[in-house]
């Protein structure tokens, strides 16, 4: 895999890799940017939570459970002080449909815990990471 980040201006840049999409980079204007995109350490969490959400969410289909809406939250700590790395991550999976089983989904988010989801391998070398599962019936 490739990827790269081209300077448009001052703190912006544009993301590009294999795929072909591109993402905003930028900071707050305290930073010397102009709050026009993501932040690093954003899209670091956003790709945990990729990762880890197309584990489970692939894994609740095959166990055929009935689920109507899907989201993962993760919240993660950061140092105090330079390089602000993440501390602390809390992934939260949100389910909500009917039926839904609560040790199915214990199941996947394991599975993308122990197996499955680098991102998660990469990171819990760094942070130590929980899980909360919130189901809700509909």
């Amino acid at each position: 895999m490739d990827a790269k980040v081209t300077w448009k201006n001052n703190m912006s840049f544009v993301g590009t890799a294999n795929s072909g999409f591109k993402v905003d980079l930028g900071t707050t204007p305290e930073l010397g940017g102009a709050d026009d995109g993501f932040r690093p350490m954003e899209l670091m969490a956003i790709s945990l939570a990729g990762c880890t959400a197309m584990d489970v969410i692939s894994i609740l289909a095959k166990k055929r459970q009935e689920f109507s809406a899907f989201e993962v939250e993760v919240h993660a700590e950061r140092a105090q002080d330079h390089p602000k790395i993440f501390t602390q991550i809390l992934i939260e999976y949100i389910v909500t449909g009917k039926n839904i089983d609560q040790a199915a989904v214990e199941r996947a988010v394991e599975l993308s815990e122990t197996k499955y989801c680098p991102a998660q391998a990469m990171l819990k070398a760094s942070a130590p990471i929980s899980h909360k599962i919130t189901i809700i019936e509909k």
